[in-house]
């Protein structure tokens, strides 16, 4: 494995018998492989550092950004996946209070209807659904109105 000694920004992948798990690919310091999570990188970068020229070693300042990064990149996925919890049990919530009331909502044929949310199906992989007057599979998206 070698750092590109011109503009030191490219890393090329270890020899076949180095590569194991990691793959062949090239990656950019400026940009994150989306199939590296931060154990292969560290893997990579423990190699890297093992196979580098004693007499002509790499910047370890490299090492400390591309560490960073993908930290940081670690850090807004774990926020992300958080954010879509939290959205995902509002909507759940949300058709819960919707249980027992008197909605207006729009149908499957665009026409206004009215009727009482008799049941709160959660089944759906896309969200939840309501029942309203027998008709089930109605989306709480649907609803304009709440009496």
């Amino acid at each position: 494995m070698s750092v590109n000694g011109t503009t030191g920004t490219q890393l090329t992948p270890p020899s076949p018998a180095t590569t194991g798990a990691l793959g062949s690919t090239t990656a950019n310091v400026g940009q994150v492989d989306p199939l590296l999570d931060k154990n292969a990188f560290l893997k990579l970068m423990m190699t890297q550092l093992k196979e580098q020229d004693p007499l002509n070693p790499s910047d370890p300042s490299q090492y400390l950004g591309q560490l960073a990064q993908m930290t940081t990149v670690e850090q807004e996925t774990n926020i992300a996946q958080s954010v879509a919890q939290t959205a995902t049990e509002q909507n759940d919530t949300t058709a819960l209070a919707l249980l027992g009331h008197t909605v207006d909502y729009i149908d499957s044929s665009g026409n206004t209807q009215t009727g009482t949310v008799q049941k709160v199906d959660f089944s759906n992989p896309s969200g939840p659904t309501l029942t309203i007057n027998g008709v089930g599979g109605i989306s709480p998206g649907s609803v304009s109105d709440v009496s």
